[in-house]
């Protein structure tokens, strides 16, 4: 099970941890104890998250290269978040901070919540008909106060919303509360933890691989 760990260091490297029964993710550091070993993620509001399992559990770990910072465009945006089709940088990272700060949620988890669900696409439709960059349900959205899911403001502060709720009802376990947000918490609450689905389970490692990604990212700038 995921937990809230105590203060630590900021990572300066990824790995890339496959386990034996096929769960792929990526940490920032490895710490044993005795016949376990503590798994941690990118630091999230001053702490560390981190995934415990047993020694053996661990098939494969491998070194993941460092990212390159990502070019953001500083043009002014040149249409309203309600009219635009495609968001430019500034104004997703504008959304999402202040999405972000309503619900006291990391900008780069919301980010990484995006990015796996539409790919950043305003108008991104699923197969089972969810809508817009955080993928909203239309019972889901309209439950949230969501009137149009194609506008990216409303869509945003929808799916925040619903990812707080996960996170006050998973006690901040960042895994568990993505997970839910993929298969519902129906399924979270019936397995005990991240349900044993291939894609809900490739779905958890690509947004905390993201969100981990991102953190680098930022180190390594701070650093220059």
């Amino acid at each position: 099970m995921l937990a809230l760990g105590l203060l630590c260091p900021l990572a300066r490297a990824v790995e890339h941890v496959t386990l034996r029964n096929g769960f792929e993710l990526d940490c920032v550091r490895r710490e044993a104890a005795g016949d376990r070993v503590r798994l941690y993620f990118a630091a999230v509001s001053g702490g560390n998250s981190f995934l415990e399992v047993a020694s053996d559990a661990v098939l494969r770990v491998e070194q993941v290269a460092d990212v390159p910072a990502v070019i953001v465009s500083a043009g002014p945006p040149t249409a309203t978040a309600s009219e635009a089709a495609h968001l430019t940088d500034e104004q997703m990272r504008e959304m999402l901070t202040h999405a972000g700060s309503a619900h006291n949620i990391d900008a780069d988890l919301l980010a990484s919540v995006v990015r796996a669900e539409s790919g950043g696409q305003v108008r991104a439709v699923s197969r089972t008909g969810a809508r817009g960059l955080m993928q909203l349900m239309p019972g889901t959205a309209a439950q949230l106060g969501v009137q149009d899911s194609f506008q990216a403001d409303q869509n945003i502060a929808g799916g925040t919303a619903y990812l707080d709720g996960l996170l006050v009802r998973y006690h901040d376990n960042i895994a568990l509360a993505v997970a839910a947000y993929n298969a519902g918490p129906a399924a979270v609450d019936r397995y005990h933890g991240v349900p044993p689905y291939a894609e809900t389970r490739a779905y958890v490692a690509r947004v905390i691989r993201e969100f981990n990604r991102r953190k680098q990212r930022a180190l390594m700038a701070q650093a220059r």
